[in-house]
């Protein structure tokens, strides 16, 4: 592989990164399963902290929960719990039932999008695919002030993404039937034309030229459209790292977000210790994502640095090895090994809805029930 020429930042990032994580739920009929256009009744029953940490979603049956900046796992977590229950509780009380889950289980029937004024556009701009039955997905953003040295990171973070895919994969039912797929979400979201895997860019002002490109030419209708897998956040001094589905527990959400937060802090690491981003073909990344949406982490995943298809687990514990001085750095080392040992049990989010489904020949509300408890367990 032909590396890539590296600029060196402007300034070193803190040695201890600060996290903070996004989380959409769906809001479904205990009864049926069904997607519930209740997000307005939900949003208005949050007081304090959690009002203040929720956000409109693009559908009437999300909604979106947002942890304050952190600096350690055990404030992350606390934050996590408090929210998801806060918010479980406002939908019970209209009727609801909140699910982490990743794509919508059994059908929406109501599928217009909030009287806003942006996704009223977005409605108009990009008209079915802007109303397929709801996503949902967790976003983990790492503290990088310096823009530059966050678009350095996403280039370098480029062959490890698919492997974080794959941990998170939650959404294998649509329909009421398993799709094959362990991410359904992420079939569903290629259908956009700004999703999918970040591209490489020499440097911010590379990025930002071509998202101004973009906008011009109608593909996105802003620079908060960018939803590549990571990004430079549009609204906060941060790389995001949107690929994953919403997770069904705290634990997982903890888990991935401290992965994440040590990749960002090895791959700064090698950007100032001169190391260059691969070289990776933009069809292999994709390819390599398909894979990782397809198979989660009961098949094989893509090796986009070796190269050819290797069993799931081998990456994920080489995605471990090479952060493990990160996450030492940032104590996180003992609850991860610990937290992948209990996935490497238990499975994935797709695997413990399988292996349910498996069960109850088939029962989608055996599913949801699980699901269900799963989300406010902590």
């Amino acid at each position: 592989m032909k590396p890539h020429p590296v600029v060196a930042p402007a300034a070193a990032p803190p040695r201890i990164m600060t996290l903070g994580v996004e989380e959409e739920f769906l809001l479904l009929d205990p009864a049926t399963g069904e997607s519930m256009p209740v997000a307005a009744r939900v949003l208005d029953a949050l007081s304090g902290p959690a009002r203040e940490q929720s956000r409109q979603e693009f559908r009437h049956s999300m909604v979106e929960m947002v942890t304050p900046v952190c600096t350690d796992l055990a404030q992350l977590r606390e934050h996590l719990v408090a929210l998801r229950r806060a918010a479980a509780d406002a939908a019970e009380a209209a009727g609801a039932r909140l699910v982490a889950v990743g794509a919508t289980p059994v059908c929406e029937a109501h599928r217009s999008v909030p009287d806003e004024q942006r996704y009223q556009a977005m409605s108009r701009r990009f008209g079915p695919v802007a109303h397929d039955p709801a996503v949902c997905g967790c976003h983990v953003h790492v503290g990088i002030p310096d823009r530059d040295l966050a678009v350095q990171v996403c280039n370098h973070l480029r062959p490890w993404l698919p492997v974080v895919q794959a941990l998170t994969a939650n959404s294998p039912l649509h329909d009421g039937r398993d799709t094959g797929h362990a991410s359904w979400r992420s079939m569903q979201l290629e259908r956009w034309p700004s999703i999918g895997p970040t591209p490489h860019f020499e440097s911010v002002a590379d990025y930002d030229a071509m998202v101004a490109e973009l906008i011009a030419a109608g593909i996105m209708l802003d620079a908060a459209m960018v939803y590549w897998y990571a990004r430079p956040s549009a609204g906060y001094p941060t790389v995001e790292i949107r690929v994953g589905d919403v997770c069904p527990t705290v634990d997982d959400t903890v888990l991935v977000a401290a992965l994440v937060r040590a990749l960002v802090a090895t791959m700064v690491d090698d950007i100032r210790a001169g190391v260059a981003a691969p070289r990776v073909r933009d069809c292999l990344v994709a390819a390599a994502h398909w894979r990782a949406a397809h198979d989660g982490v009961d098949g094989e995943l893509i090796d986009l640095r070796g190269g050819g298809a290797r069993p799931a687990w081998e990456l994920i514990d080489e995605l471990v090895v090479t952060v493990s001085p990160a996450l030492a750095r940032h104590g996180d080392l003992d609850a991860v090994l610990r937290e992948l040992q209990r996935v490497r049990r238990e499975g994935t989010g797709a695997t413990r809805q399988r292996r349910i489904m498996a069960g109850t020949d088939g029962d989608v509300r055996a599913v949801l029930h699980h699901l269900t408890a799963q989300t406010t367990a902590g």
